[in-house]
């Protein structure tokens, strides 16, 4: 049943805009160097948090069609029924929808390092930490899109809610880019393990909760 989940998952981000998220993340990439100039040191310096920005908002976009179609659609409601627990639902979701975008914004790490002045070695380091970090990013725009879902404007109100939650794995994923970032890369990666491992049930009390 999760695996049928996690194809429905897929299949419904890649019916949608599934390239718009790697096309805004190639955009903010490709506007950092107009707007600091083309200093190839502040470039470089500044190149792994502007990818990290770039990631998270790529993340954010798609977090209104994450759960709120389901639960308007009486689909959240059917899997209840069938016995399926709200927390593999929420762990179905986190999974989809990291593979909806996540291979596809590494893919354009490599660019986007590029068009920011990053050299081979901090291209490398910011794409370990990209990797580490963006499971933790689907993980917490589902539980914030599960926490909003069925309120007005839950758009506007689920990006207020997860720019504080994604600021310590910004945070260490920006300095883990850089050089001698080795323990920073090791608190990133134990906040994006928190994030992945308590996301699912986050998501599915939210759901539950939904329902009353």
């Amino acid at each position: 049943m999760t695996g049928a989940l996690i194809i429905r998952e897929i299949r419904r981000g890649l019916a949608g805009a599934a390239w718009l998220p790697v096309a805004f993340f190639l955009i903010v990439a490709t506007i950092v160097p107009f707007a600091v100039g083309p200093d190839a040191r502040l470039l470089a310096r500044i190149g792994g948090g502007a990818l990290w920005i770039a990631a998270l908002t790529a993340a954010l976009l798609p977090i209104e069609r994450l759960v709120e179609p389901d639960r308007a659609d009486g689909v959240l409601d059917q899997l209840a029924l069938a016995g399926v627990s709200e927390e593999m639902v929420g762990a179905a979701k986190i999974i989809g929808h990291w593979l909806t975008f996540g291979p596809l914004l590494l893919l354009a790490a490599v660019p986007g390092s590029l068009l920011v002045g990053l050299d081979g070695a901090a291209l490398e380091r910011s794409f370990v930490a990209l990797a580490i970090g963006t499971p933790a990013l689907a993980a917490l725009a589902v539980a914030v899109a599960a926490l909003t879902t069925g309120l007005s404007r839950a758009g506007a109100l689920a990006g207020l809610l997860l720019l504080p939650l994604a600021v310590p794995l910004l945070i260490f994923g920006a300095a883990a880019s850089g050089e001698g970032g080795d323990a920073a890369l090791k608190l990133e990666a134990a906040v994006a393990l928190l994030a992945v491992a308590g996301a699912p049930f986050i998501t599915g009390a939210a759901i539950r909760a939904s329902r009353t």
